[in-house]
Parts: structure tokens; C-alpha cells; sequence
């Protein structure tokens, strides 16, 4: 069964994204692999935008009603049943599906799992023998980005931009909260604001060790989700929309 799925990633995800990618760098000018990237991550992320933005959409409703939710979980702490009931009619009264944001997450992992695969493996001369017949092996991929930066290489440079570029895109997720004085949800809020520091961090730290193709993946993935957001954010302040 297992063999059966990676199988099937193989030829439904992997290969046709890496001859995808080789087609880029083969056509687009200069045979720059990091333009190949480039573009390969903005289609994706086109391809991507109707189950991001609505999962980008479920997060900012449920940001929003945060406060209503602390109120029904102060007000029936001792009341689980009552609790849940309240909740859930919360969430059909804001017409928010809770799930949304996790469904979208699923179908954009197994895409995601395999560009890092290509972009891991892509600079091995041996992965062209996977190339279909119509697309013309180059032999050999230059690594050269812009002339100076070798993306087969770890550059200290691209895993910041791509850290710093995350940071930006949690942060403006972030919702906005009033000090309180119950100490559970002030403790919630000081352990989510560190988590916007840490896993930027954490992205540096181990783009640090790959090859700098995968840095600059996320690098422009994460700038691409931050005008996303900017724009729905900006649309939902003056057209409400069912989530």
C-alpha cells in the first residue's frame, strides 16, 4: 500500500512539476534556474489561491471573533455541553466553517512536499533521466542565480529574506487583543506571539543547512501570501463574505 502511494506521488506530483520546472529553465531567458523557480512558485501559488485565500479568509473570520469565543468559554466553563452548543452556533451565526482553513492545508501539502523534493534533488544530473520524451534535457543545470548565487549551495542571505518575509506573513495574521485580566488567555496570547517569532526563526535555521533553491522558494511563496492576505483583508473590511 505504501509503495502503491509514493508510486503515485512520484507520477502525479514529482515528475511533472520537475519537467515542468526544466521546461521553465530550458525557455525562459538566460537559462536562470532561480527565474525557473521563481515563476514555477508563482503559478503554483495562482494554481493555489482559491483554497488559500479561503482558508486565509476562515483564519481572519475565526481571528475576529475571538472575543465572542472567550466569552463562551468564560461564561460556561463549568458547562462543557453548553459551551460547544454556543460555540458551534457562533460559528453558524458568522457563517464560519472551523474546518475550512484545514481541508485547504491538506490539498496544498502534498504539492508542497513535492516541489521541495524537486527543488531538493533538482541539481542531480541523474534526475533528468525522469524527464517525458517531448522535454529536451538541458544535460547539465546551471545553479547560478542572477550570476552570483549558486542555489545548489546554502545561502545565509535567502534564509533570512525567506525568515523575515515569514515573519511579516504570520504577522499580519495576528489579531489584535486587549490586555485582560484572566491570566489563561493572556498566557495563550504571550505563547502565540512567541510563536511568531520562533518559527521564522526556526525557517532560518534549517534553510541554513538546504540548498538555497528551497530559501528562495519560500522566500517568494511567503511575499506572494502577503499580498494575498493584504488584498482579502483589505476586501473583507467593506464586502463580508460566508466563509
Amino acid at each position: 500500500m505504501i509503495e502503491i502511494l509514493v508510486k503515485s506521488f512520484y507520477l502525479v506530483l514529482y515528475q511533472p512539476l520537475f519537467n515542468f520546472l526544466v521546461l521553465l529553465y530550458e525557455y525562459l531567458p538566460g537559462h536562470d534556474f532561480g527565474l525557473a523557480i521563481i515563476v514555477l512558485t508563482l503559478i503554483i501559488r495562482l494554481l493555489l489561491y482559491p483554497s488559500s485565500a479561503k482558508s486565509i479568509k476562515t483564519q481572519k473570520a475565526l481571528n475576529e471573533i475571538q472575543p465572542k469565543l472567550q466569552e463562551i468559554q468564560k461564561k460556561y466553563k463549568d458547562d462543557k455541553e453548553k459551551q460547544v452548543k454556543e460555540t458551534l452556533d457562533l460559528y453558524k451565526k458568522e457563517k464560519i466553517n472551523p474546518f475550512g482553513g484545514i481541508l485547504s492545508a491538506l490539498i496544498q501539502l502534498p504539492i508542497l512536499i513535492a516541489l521541495y523534493q524537486v527543488l531538493r534533488k533538482g541539481f542531480d544530473p541523474a534526475e533528468l533521466s525522469v524527464l517525458y520524451n517531448f522535454v529536451s534535457s538541458p544535460g547539465h543545470i546551471n545553479a547560478m542565480f542572477i550570476g552570483f548565487i549558486d542555489l545548489s549551495k546554502p545561502n545565509l542571505v535567502l534564509a533570512i529574506l525567506a525568515g523575515v518575509a515569514q515573519f511579516i506573513q504570520t504577522k499580519i495574521t495576528l489579531p489584535i487583543t486587549k490586555k485582560t485580566n484572566d491570566k489563561t488567555q493572556d498566557f495563550a496570547k504571550i505563547m502565540q506571539k512567541q510563536m511568531v517569532y520562533f518559527f521564522p526563526f526556526l525557517t532560518v535555521i534549517i534553510l541554513m543547512g538546504l540548498p538555497s533553491a528551497l530559501g528562495l522558494y519560500w522566500m517568494v511563496g511567503s511575499v506572494f501570501l502577503i499580498i494575498e492576505q493584504y488584498l482579502l483583508f483589505n476586501k473583507t473590511k467593506t464586502n463580508k463574505t460566508p466563509i
